[in-house]
């Protein structure tokens, strides 16, 4: 298997992508059927490399430009003696007239198309050329049987700009979707790719901007941008010789009601290993005594009421205030304590949930919603959350103020101003247990207190990114099994230097 090449960070929606590749044609006199060509072509270097043994190509074409990019790949698996079958779905009469060129040139090779009526099983690799990024309804009918049957097909599927279903501003499926093993993006990166359920649709992702002129994309804002630990690394300043415990931050971490002193604990110690150089856990009297009896380094205070809080809070940099909490008269009172205070907060778990009964904004804050807890801040439902996450993820922080952190796959860190959305592209499907949410929130934290020249956004991003990419090291290609504590002992090996 190749080794992905690095992709840009820039995101965009689907009709910004369409406006670049108007401006290359129209402001820049690139022949769209010359554009098509390139996709064409690099799309099949990509399944080349990828599956270098393959001999007999299915192409699925569609009546848009997709299906063109695909004319064009097939034409070129017949030039390189491959055994291609190009099967058609929708009217070919009417193809736009690049994909009408790129459909004669398949023929000129010697390539013959027929409408699809079932998918042949003796196929080693599939071609998903059928909706590209124009898709605004639910797929059904004959579309719908196609990607059913791709689906349940042994082949690996090459998706060509997008996974055939898959919205590509929001990253949901429309009815259904192609699961792609590797999608092979043009002239901008489409941000539905890389959130909900856009990296399960599409794969790996491969990028290839056809050659058009750098100048067009100045025309373009940022609809999101990509992030990831390899970027955001920069965001946390080197470490003095001179450094002390002192001056490495403290976390506070308030929560723990009884039976749940294990969440606390957890995103205690992430903070610990994410370099934060003292951190105490403010948590229930019923436990406290032997929460940290297993990590010694963690400072422990019992806390029955919120006035007991005070000097613990006094010290902190960055209080985190959530995990474990519970919604009773215990955590709702240390929780009114904390807002009370003029401190950095990363507020999670039965916070956000008692936040969401009595909603306040502020600034310094950064909140870490999974879809549940999110769609409990914006009275909706989870699904309608995960319909569109970056409206879910604006919405909070209109709302609520600070930085939002919407978790799940390619977390989402939206913060105030301009700036656009951050979309996390790390991670491991291994991550779906239990606490690594606390470990996140502890992450956050130590890295804010830290670093507190960051604003929350930058924090929230950074902290993202850094747990993402310990549980990808920790997951080590595993999707399954994976521990909060194996990720968080994997954490000191990302904060090398």
């Amino acid at each position: 298997m190749p080794e992905k090449q690095p992709i840009p960070y820039a995101l965009y929606r689907a009709d910004q992508v369409r406006a670049l590749d108007r401006c290359a044609i129209e402001q820049h006199g690139i022949p769209a059927f010359r554009l098509m060509q390139r996709a064409g072509r690099a799309a099949f270097g990509v399944l080349r490399t990828r599956w270098p043994d393959a001999q007999r190509i299915l192409v699925l074409a569609g009546a848009g430009n997709n299906g063109g990019d695909g004319y064009v790949l097939a034409a070129e698996a017949l030039a390189a003696g491959l055994d291609v079958r190009l099967l058609t779905l929708g009217d070919q009469d009417r193809l736009s007239e690049a994909s009408a060129a790129a459909a004669a040139r398949f023929v000129q090779e010697g390539g013959s198309a027929a409408s699809y009526q079932r998918l042949p099983g003796d196929v080693d690799v599939i071609v998903d050329a059928l909706l590209g990024t124009g898709l605004t309804r639910e797929v059904s009918g004959q579309w719908a049987a196609a990607i059913d049957a791709v689906n349940a097909a042994r082949a690996p599927v090459l998706a060509l700009d997008i996974a055939s279903g898959l919205d590509a501003d929001t990253g949901r499926v429309l009815g259904t979707a192609v699961r792609a093993h590797a999608t092979v993006s043009f002239i901008g990166l489409k941000q539905g790719l890389f959130t909900g359920r856009g990296p399960a649709c599409s794969g790996a992702v491969y990028f290839h901007g056809l050659g058009v002129p750098p100048g067009i994309y100045a025309t373009q804002v940022l609809s999101a941008r990509r992030v990831d630990w390899r970027k955001e690394r920069e965001l946390l300043p080197p470490r003095s010789a001179d450094a002390h415990k002192g001056s490495a931050g403290h976390v506070l971490v308030v929560g723990g009601a009884p039976g749940m002193s294990g969440a606390p604990r957890l995103a205690g110690e992430a903070a610990l290993r994410a370099g934060a150089g003292l951190v105490t856990i403010a948590t229930h009297p019923a436990h406290a005594s032997v929460l940290n009896l297993t990590r010694p380094e963690l400072m422990v205070q019992a806390v029955a009421a919120a006035d007991e809080l005070a000097q613990a809070a006094a010290r902190a940099d960055v209080i985190a205030v959530g995990p474990g909490l519970g919604r009773d008269d215990w955590g709702r009172t240390l929780l009114d304590a904390v807002l009370g205070l003029d401190r950095r907060l990363v507020v999670d778990a039965d916070a956000l949930n008692l936040l969401a009964r009595a909603p306040q904004r502020r600034e310094q804050w950064i909140l870490t919603p999974h879809p549940g807890e999110a769609a409990r801040l914006l009275e909706q439902t989870a699904a309608a959350v995960e319909q569109d996450r970056f409206t879910a993820a604006a919405a909070l922080q209109r709302r609520f103020g600070g930085a939002v952190v919407l978790k799940g796959a390619g977390t989402l860190v939206h913060g105030p101003g301009q700036r656009p959305p951050a979309v996390c592209s790390d991670g491991s499907p291994a991550m779906a247990s239990a606490g690594m949410g606390d470990a996140l929130t502890g992450i956050i934290a130590a890295l804010w207190a830290q670093a507190p020249a960051l604003d929350a956004q930058e924090a929230a991003t950074a902290g993202v990114c850094l747990h993402a990419a310990a549980g990808e090291l920790a997951a080590a290609g595993t999707d399954r099994g994976l521990l909060a504590g194996d990720l968080i002992a994997t954490l000191p090996r990302l904060l090398v230097a």
